[in-house]
Formats: C-alpha cells, structure tokens, sequence
C-alpha cells in the first residue's frame, strides 16, 4: 500500500508543491493548512487526477487542532508515513518595532507549530519501523536577514530542531533532514513584494544560478529525501537554494 504523506501549508506555495509531486508518485496525500477552501481546492484537484487526497483546516500553532487533524488523516488515510513541515508566517520588521505579539505568533507557527507536526506523527512512525520527515527552514536562519530578527530566529530554531530529532529519532528507522530555501517564487513571496517589501526580480538577479526557485524546486527535494533512495541521509541541511547561500 502507498505510504501516506503529511504536508503542513500546502494549500499554496511550496506546500502545495510538495503535495502534488508526492501525488503524482502515488502517495496518499493529506493537506493541512489555515486556508480551509483553497487547501479544499488542491485536494479535489489531486482527487480529480486520481489521487488519495484530504484536505484539513489546522493552524499548527493550535496543538488541539493539530491533533484532529492527524486522528482524521489516520482515520481516512492512515498511519503517518511521511511529515513535511512548510506551513510558515514572515514579517519584516525593524528589531525595535517587533512587538510581542509578532514575536510570539512567529515563534508558534514556524518553530512550536513544526514541533506540533512531528509529535503527532511520530506514534504511527515509531510502530512501522519507518519515517522520513523533512522541515522547510529557511536560508535566513544560516546567514541572518535584515528587519528579520524574529523570522531567522524561528527558522534556526527549526534547524536546531531537526538535528535534535535526528539524534533521537534515527534507531527507529526514521530520518530527519531540513531544507532551508532561499529566494521560491511562492504567493507569500508575492505578496511581500506588492507590500513594496521585496522584489522578486530583483533578487532573482542575484542568485548565482540567476533565477528565484519554484515549489517543484523543493519538492523534488523532498521527493528523494522521503524515499528508500534517501535512507542513509538524516539530520542534514540541504540547500536548495540556486547557490545564494554556500
């Protein structure tokens, strides 16, 4: 039977992209996100190219709806094979204007939320024998990123995160890498620049590989990591990230 494939902000974005490889490889694909209409529209999109899809609506900073959300993917789907964690919130803000609030959300998505995801899923990996679990963090995490203070901050914190598991995690056959992207022509990285915050073209410009990545960029990624092909690799860093960051 095909494995089944936790995807966490897949509604959009690299998520989504994530999602749909992992469906066109036959897993069966569960798709969390706060977008509960848009994550609804990708999983009948899947379900219409004969893919096992569910969609779930789950802020992952809620650990209460993060685990519904994991009981109606077993319920539906079943045991966990797979987590990648892409749900994810940025803010750009001097590092005196960051207020409580804004620290706290970020620190509760990016970092606890990832934390949240692989607790809950971690039962079903332990049982088999077998896991892989792949975290998106980000290449601001390894380089810093001015105005970004609470964002690199969440992001290392994932990085720390993964190692941690790795350790713990690896004589239970489950392998645990992150991907820390740099520049992905994604909506949040859209939106960012309509705000007048970012310009995607512009930094494209400056990748060394001279192009902004895409979600299939990452997923492909994630592809081999979450397969027996990738067995031998866990608590890794890797970089897809057109060289911006070496």
């Amino acid at each position: 039977m095909s494995r089944v494939a936790v995807v966490t902000g897949a509604a959009s974005g690299i998520g989504l992209g994530v999602a749909r490889r992992f469906a066109a490889e036959g897993k069966r694909v569960a798709l969390l996100d706060r977008q509960a209409e848009a994550a609804e529209r990708a999983a009948a999109e899947l379900r219409a190219q004969g893919a096992a899809a569910v969609a779930c609506e789950v802020d992952v900073a809620d650990w209460s709806a993060v685990s519904g959300a994991f009981a109606r993917v077993r319920a539906e789907l079943g045991p966990v094979g797979i987590l990648v964690t892409c749900a994810g919130v940025e803010s750009f803000d001097p590092v005196l204007g960051i207020t409580r609030e804004t620290w706290d959300r970020i620190i509760a998505v990016n970092l606890t939320g990832t934390f949240t995801c692989v607790q809950a899923a971690l039962p079903d990996m332990i049982d088999a024998g077998w896991g892989r679990i792949v975290t998106i963090s980000s290449s601001s995490a390894q380089s810093g990123a001015p105005h970004m203070a609470h964002y690199s901050a969440s992001k290392g914190g994932v990085i720390g995160l993964t190692k941690a598991l790795a350790r713990e995690l690896a004589r239970a056959g489950i392998t645990v890498n992150s991907i820390p992207p740099s520049l992905v022509d994604t909506p949040m990285a859209r939106d960012a620049e309509a705000r007048g915050l970012v310009s995607v073209d512009a930094m494209a410009a400056m990748v060394p590989l001279g192009r902004a990545g895409t979600p299939d960029d990452i997923a492909a990624a994630c592809s081999f990591l979450c397969s027996d092909d990738g067995s031998y690799i866990t608590g890794q860093i890797i970089g897809v990230n057109g060289g911006m960051y070496i």
